[in-house]
């Protein structure tokens, strides 16, 4: 199905002029390695470890067992719709560019511009959630058997240092990263299977299926009752699927990468459905292991250490033993991160290159064909996001919230366009036939009421250290997209701009405002009705 020749080589650069550009971006990625990049930033260890506590306080064993499993199902269908999708449009941009080719022709930009802007914020936020996490994994840590005493000005320094090596990493190109995504393949597959055999294993005693399955818990109460008091178990129940949804996120990196992915037509399409995949299967097998592994449920919830899983290993394998595991867990978010800017970064530039953020950012560097202008604006913008860590208790599962919201509905709305303009879907190879329309239905059903869930309360008393902030968040990227296409956006962005196209007709893209004067003068066309082959 994959070919490395110069002919297949020739297919995907032919398939990405008929989308209107050229081959920037350096394409020496397989579809093991493109499948490798959203495995690791699902990273099953990642989203399971730092959102344990919030896992076990919101719902308890029952909901993070079932709800796994629940999480998984309808995320398959969100996955078959976009594998479908990235089949027919292989391109950096992913989203925001499957947005503009699905829609009608008098509403594609603007499709085009929405869905790019809550793409930027998933992938922004999503950096958050997983850099900010391993800050807290690594101050927690440092606490095992020392008098070091975290706080939240040390854990944000920790988080800005790690952001600043990811974004050094991800300056070297390309090369650099293929290797340490082999590493990050082996460690989240081989290494995470040893740990949970290993924990398993050395466990004293183990819990019952009926405790893993079935036992329900609400720590959602800071001082008095809980939600399920004041609102319902179920509520409770929904909330706490948080913890599932959003550790399998990510997966559209493929599609950020099938500019540099060979036979991306196939590649990208089984990239996204691979990693869902085998990421449900380890989510799972993780889940399982740390839940029949608690020694002591009630000490586990109100570990000193503030980190279920941290204390979990200690009542199995001592400090030594926590700490060696815990460093296996760090090394594989560290990886997780990395690979996240690398995807977020590949995103920003794509929506650089088409007008929707300052055309300073749309630069490939020559020497390492990578864009490292977008490389740090993620860096920037990832940090500043964890800013409101310094005042607020909750400032991490709201990052995570975040990131939820932003990815999904970004994932969502080009299924929701095809699903409402099915004659403009002009299907790839990997085609979904007869089942595409209800698969798009259950997928965008679904994004609808996680979309809704997670911008709701958790911990009981609202108050300022509790609010959950992201629908604070997630209206202001609202309010920005929308506001600013009917203010000034919709005046000059046209969705996808046709690189070769403009080149042909001797247009500077080098040169400021050329393309919309370009535009302005009738040399170009402002639609983006292309034909997919």
């Amino acid at each position: 199905m994959e070919s490395q020749g110069p002919e297949m080589q020739a297919t995907d650069e032919h398939k990405l002029a008929e989308l209107g550009y050229r081959q920037d971006l350096k394409r020496d990625w397989s579809m093991l390695h493109n499948f490798g990049v959203s495995f690791s930033i699902i990273s099953v260890i990642t989203g399971l470890t730092t959102l344990f506590q919030y896992g076990l306080n919101t719902g308890g064993p029952g909901v993070m067992s079932v709800g796994w499993i629940i999480v998984s199902f309808f995320t398959m269908f969100v996955g078959l719709g976009m594998a479908e999708i990235v089949s027919a449009i292989p391109t950096s941009g992913g989203p925001y560019f499957w947005a503009a080719i699905l829609a009608p022709q008098h509403v594609s930009a603007f499709a085009s511009w929405v869905t790019g802007w809550f793409n930027l914020l998933g992938q922004v936020a999503v950096t958050t959630g997983i850099t900010f996490g391993l800050a807290n994994l690594i101050s927690t840590t440092a606490t095992v058997g020392t008098s070091y005493a975290p706080t939240a000005g040390k854990t944000l320094g920790i988080f800005a240092a790690l952001l600043w090596s990811h974004a050094v990493v991800n300056s070297f190109g390309v090369h650099l990263l293929r290797y340490l995504n082999n590493t990050s393949i082996i460690m989240h597959s081989v290494g995470i299977s040893c740990f949970c055999i290993a924990v398993l294993a050395k466990a004293p005693n183990h819990q019952s299926a009926k405790f893993v399955f079935a036992t329900f818990y609400d720590g959602t109460g800071v001082s008095g009752d809980g939600w399920s008091v004041r609102a319902s178990p179920a509520y409770v129940a929904a909330c706490g699927v948080l913890m599932s949804q959003y550790t399998i996120t990510g997966f559209d990196a493929s599609a950020h990468l099938s500019e540099e992915t060979r036979n991306a037509q196939w590649s990208a399409p089984l990239g996204v459905l691979m990693s869902i995949g085998v990421s449900a299967v380890f989510g799972f097998f993780v889940i399982l292991s740390l839940l029949f592994s608690i020694q002591d449920f009630d000490v586990t919830v109100a570990s000193d250490f503030e980190q279920p899983v941290v204390q979990i290993l200690i009542d199995i394998f001592g400090n030594a033993g926590a700490i060696a595991l815990m460093t296996l867990i760090m090394v594989c978010v560290y990886h997780c991160g990395l690979f996240s800017m690398t995807s977020n970064s590949r995103m920003m530039f794509g929506f650089a290159r088409d007008g929707g953020l300052p055309r300073f950012f749309d630069k490939v560097d020559e020497r390492y064909r990578a864009p490292i202008r977008t490389i740090w604006l993620g860096a920037f913008l990832s940090f500043l996001l964890a800013v409101p860590s310094l005042g607020s208790t909750v400032a991490f599962s709201a990052a995570t919230s975040i990131a939820t919201i932003g990815l999904y509905v970004s994932y969502g709305l080009p299924i929701l366009i095809g699903l409402i303009w099915p004659r403009n879907f002009n299907k790839g190879p990997f085609n979904l036939r007869f089942a595409s329309r209800v698969i798009a239905l259950v997928a965008v059903l679904w994004i609808g009421f996680i979309t809704i869930i997670f911008c709701l309360p958790t911990e009981n008393p609202v108050n300022s250290q509790t609010l959950n902030y992201t629908p604070v968040a997630v209206g202001i990227v609202t309010l920005w997209a929308f506001g600013s296409w009917f203010l000034w956006a919709r005046r000059w962005f046209t969705g996808p701009v046709r690189q070769i196209q403009a080149e042909r007709l001797g247009i500077d893209l080098e040169e400021p405002g050329a393309l919309e004067k370009a535009e302005a003068d009738g040399k170009l066309g402002n639609d983006v009705d292309i034909k997919i082959k």
